[in-house]
């Protein structure tokens, strides 16, 4: 790499740098992740979603889940390979709007599908085993919501917080599991091969970095 692209990539890496420490930048990461759900919502609203809204409200909002859940993974890999620590600033904002969209994907089940029926949700949980995982994910998901501000680390102490929030390894299989019992019935699965293998390869990143430092501790 030459002189004069060197300069440039040190100039985007400082401009992006200065972009994510900004102190709007967590209120403009916030808005540009909530415009998908805002979008999804506004076309349910002007009946623009389609001859079934209904299922269109459901699939999307557990895409917007999914891809969400995918960003969030994203973070620490691109930290790394970009050597840009701000990142870390907005993984709690990137996680939260998975839960936002995990919750969105369950209220549309509950509401637009069940009827807000709640003895008839709780059959359909332990009647079929994709609305079972799915329900397991959101309950882990939101424990991990409940517990990423800085009081409950405090309160928990950073270890028994780290321990926890390793469930993320638990959502992201039990996403994928969600979704691939849920295409089965249609026989589509190159969405659930496209985001099934994004989310292994992210988590394989973390698992091998978690190893790399409990040998370098260790050493």
């Amino acid at each position: 790499m030459d002189v004069q692209a060197q300069s440039l990539m040190h100039a985007l890496k400082a401009f992006s740098q200065r972009l994510l420490l900004h102190p709007w930048a967590k209120l403009w990461v916030g808005v540009l992740c909530a415009l998908p759900g805002v979008y999804l919502v506004y076309g349910a609203f002007t009946e623009s979603l389609g001859v079934n809204p209904a299922e269109t409200l459901i699939r999307q909002s557990g895409d917007l889940t999914i891809r969400a859940l995918c960003y969030v993974l994203l973070v620490t890999p691109l930290k790394d390979l970009l050597k840009m620590p701000a990142l870390l600033r907005h993984r709690r904002t990137l996680g939260l709007a998975v839960l936002a969209y995990a919750f969105l994907h369950l209220l549309c089940y509950a509401w637009l599908d069940m009827g807000l029926e709640l003895d008839d949700i709780v059959q359909d949980i332990f009647k079929r085993p994709f609305i079972f995982v799915g329900m397991a994910g959101f309950v882990f998901l939101a424990a991990l919501g409940a517990t990423s501000f800085n009081a409950a680390i405090k309160a928990m102490g950073p270890k028994r917080w780290k321990t926890l929030h390793q469930a993320v390894y638990v959502v992201a299989t039990l996403a994928v599991l969600h979704f691939y019992w849920m295409r089965a019935g249609k026989h589509r699965f190159e969405d659930v091969i496209f985001y099934g293998a994004i989310l292994s390869l992210l988590l394989l990143y973390r698992m091998v970095q978690a190893l790399r430092h409990k040998m370098s501790r260790s050493a």
